[in-house]
Order: C-alpha cells, then sequence, then structure tokens
C-alpha cells in the first residue's frame, strides 16, 4: 500500500502497510473463476514490494490471466528489498523512481517445471513482457496509472486507507471490479454506505473481524510483533471489500428470535426497534430495524432493505434510545468509530456528570461511546 501523498512520502508515512501473501492467497482464492481472459492491474503496488504482483505473477497461468499490470510510486521504503526480480538490469539508480510492469505470458522458460520469478526476469530480458519506467510519481491518479485503470477488467490491491473515499471514488467513475482492502470504519463513509444500499460493494471472505497483520517499515516505532527480523501491525480493524460476488451475501440469515416489544425497545424520536446484534433480529417483525454496521458483512440485499445510517444517541447524550439520522454525513469528525460501530467522543465532565465514561489507555483522556446503527426492513417476499 503507499502513502497517503505519493509525493509526500516522507512527510505522512501512516499508510506504509504492507499485505502478507498469505491473507492475499486466503482472499483471492474465491474469486478464481472471475479471473480467467481477464487483465489485473495492482495500482498500488511497487513491483518490488507487492505480494499482490508476486501473486498473480506466480498463479499467471493457473489463473489463465490476459495481462498482469503493476504500478509503484515514486520513493518505496522496501525498494528492492521482497523481490529480486530486477536486479538483471541497472536499476539501482532508478530505485526512487516509479515503474509499470506489464506480464502478458510466463512460460516456463529456464525447464525448471514451474513459473517463478525468474522465469519472468528471463521474458523481461527478452522483451515479451515489459518493464516501464514512469514519467510521473506512480500515483493511483496520476494520467499514466487512469490509463492503465481504463484497460482493466479488475482492481487488486492494498490502496492508503486515508485515501480510502477518493481511490474508491475513482473506481466509480471508470465502472470497474475491484478487490481492495480497507478500514471497517469505512463502512460509516456516505460514499461507502451509498454504494451498500446499490449493491455496488459488500464485504469479502475473511473473517471480519480477525484482522490483518502487515508488515511495515523499520522506521516504525509501534508494532505488534517482529517476526525474522521483520515488524508487523495488527490492525484490527482491515477488511476486504468487493464488488464481485460473495457467495455469503447470498445467503439469508437464519433469524429464530421471536419480536417482544419488551425486549426490542423503541427510538423515541424514530419508528424503528434498536437490535444490539444481528443475531437478535427478530423473524416476524416487518417494520425497521437499527443494528450495528457489522451487519453488512452478513447483508443479503434480497433478504434486506438498507433504509439509512444513524446514531444512538443524542448529541448531548440526553437520551440512550434517541436515533440521528445522518442525511448529510456519517459519524465522523468529533467523533470516532471502531470495528463494532461503536461511536466515542471526548468525555465533558461538566455536563456528563450522570453518562459513564472510560479512559483511553494511552493518551489518558475520558471517552463516551455511542454507537452507529444500520436502519434495515426485511423485504416482503
Amino acid at each position: 500500500m503507499a502513502t497517503e501523498s505519493f509525493d509526500g512520502a516522507k512527510k505522512n508515512k501512516a499508510d506504509e502497510f504492507y499485505t502478507q501473501l498469505k491473507d492475499i492467497e486466503n482472499e483471492l482464492k474465491h474469486y478464481k473463476k472471475y479471473f480467467k481472459g481477464k487483465t489485473i492491474f495492482c495500482n498500488c503496488d511497487d513491483p518490488y514490494e507487492s505480494n499482490f504482483f508476486k501473486y498473480f505473477a506466480l498463479n499467471f497461468n493457473h489463473l489463465g490471466l490476459k495481462k498482469l499490470i503493476a504500478i509503484g510510486y515514486d520513493s518505496s521504503p522496501f525498494a528492492g528489498a521482497e523481490l529480486d526480480l530486477f536486479n538483471y538490469m541497472e536499476i539501482a539508480n532508478y530505485k526512487s523512481k516509479a515503474f509499470k510492469i506489464e506480464i502478458t505470458e510466463t512460460p516456463d522458460l529456464n525447464k525448471d517445471g514451474a513459473v517463478d520469478l525468474n522465469d519472468i526476469i528471463e521474458l523481461l530480458k527478452q522483451g515479451k513482457n515489459v518493464l516501464t519506467r514512469l514519467k510521473g510519481d506512480g500515483d493511483f491518479r496520476s494520467e499514466e496509472s487512469i490509463a492503465s485503470l481504463k484497460e482493466a477488467d479488475i482492481v487488486i490491491t492494498n490502496p492508503p486507507f486515508s485515501l480510502f473515499r477518493e481511490y474508491v471514488a475513482q473506481l466509480e467513475e471508470y465502472d470497474k471490479n475491484f478487490i481492495i482492502i480497507g478500514n471497517t470504519n469505512a463502512l460509516t463513509y456516505k460514499e461507502i454506505f451509498r454504494m451498500f444500499k446499490e449493491d455496488k460493494i459488500r464485504t469479502g471472505y475473511t473473517n471480519f473481524n480477525v484482522g490483518m497483520y502487515f508488515l511495515v517499515p523499520d522506521y516504525y516505532e509501534k508494532y505488534t510483533l517482529m517476526e525474522d527480523g521483520q515488524k508487523y501491525v495488527r490492525v484490527s480493524t482491515s477488511c476486504w471489500f468487493t464488488s464481485l460476488p460473495v457467495e455469503k451475501h447470498n445467503e439469508e440469515l437464519v433469524l429464530y428470535r421471536k419480536y417482544d416489544s419488551n425486549k426490542y425497545p423503541e427510538y423515541v424520536n424514530y419508528d424503528a426497534i434498536n437490535i444490539d446484534t444481528y443475531k437478535d433480529i427478530p423473524y416476524d417483525f416487518a417494520g425497521n430495524m437499527g443494528v450495528p454496521i457489522t451487519f453488512l458483512d452478513k447483508y443479503n440485499p434480497n433478504q434486506f432493505e438498507i433504509i439509512a445510517l444513524g446514531i444512538v444517541g443524542s448529541i448531548d447524550f440526553t437520551n440512550e434510545r434517541r436515533m440521528e439520522i445522518l442525511k448529510k454525513g456519517e459519524p465522523t469528525g468529533k467523533y470516532t468509530v471502531n470495528a463494532k460501530g461503536t461511536l466515542y467522543r471526548k468525555h465533558n465532565p461538566g455536563k456528563d456528570k450522570k453518562h459513564p465514561a472510560f479512559k483511553d489507555c494511552e493518551t489518558g483522556e475520558l471517552y463516551q461511546s455511542i454507537y452507529a446503527r444500520v436502519i434495515i426492513k426485511k423485504r416482503n417476499r
């Protein structure tokens, strides 16, 4: 994944998270039938470092790809560290420059019975695949990258979390299928939420609440674990998003709870009942229901209709069961959100004496929680 700003990598390095090959394999194995004869574009993937590039290059024939394109940004902290792909060229002076690599065939040239990176090196030597030094910086918004985007059938990568809105907006603008990694907080972004309502995006196969471990550069001071001399950070609020069909979103939730007005409180200002977990959705209630945003990982558009996004709790926290429907934005800004849809705001001891608060373990600041809710309704069938 690239930095928040491709031309200012040194100013903001918080997006330098690199996906492990095992996580890529575990997710992408479910989409094999969609790859045959397609052009795959990894537009946030320096060929030096990217396990996305490695996955598709080594499985090019197995997946039946038509073409693989990968573009890396101008300055990569891992350039040359992971894949020894370009050592046959006088490439050392180019490590700070952006490149595009295009793979169109991967025969077993060294006759060892398997296609590996050495075969691709030989192909590059013979000019059958193309390695191009870009004029620009490799930014996914650059003209060179957009030209490749137009050519692509499916975009697959780990884009910078901080540019996720803009990145997905570009995919939608050019009407491209995609499989990408994002932060679960993005579920509450108004643009992403709209796409869920329109059935243009859905979560992938990987368990929604597990999170993933990402490789980070050596200069990261905070990391989760060190393995083989490399630093990894666990991002619990990470998940896969795709525009392609996902089997679990065609499966119907089995509803076994019976509606009881005493167990399902109504919002005082909105015609809907509150539900704290998707498992408690009653089978015999036909009205509006407010469920946690984690419901979207189980959402079947044939079984439910998404009505709106809201938060439980008024701005001044005077009523825990007051629903605020977010018509013009999303619950961000003065709030932060976790994977379960719990939003937090700073505790004001002068005004919030009656309301419980918890202490942030790092800052020591007191916060209070409110909850994001997706308003849904069962479809009549």
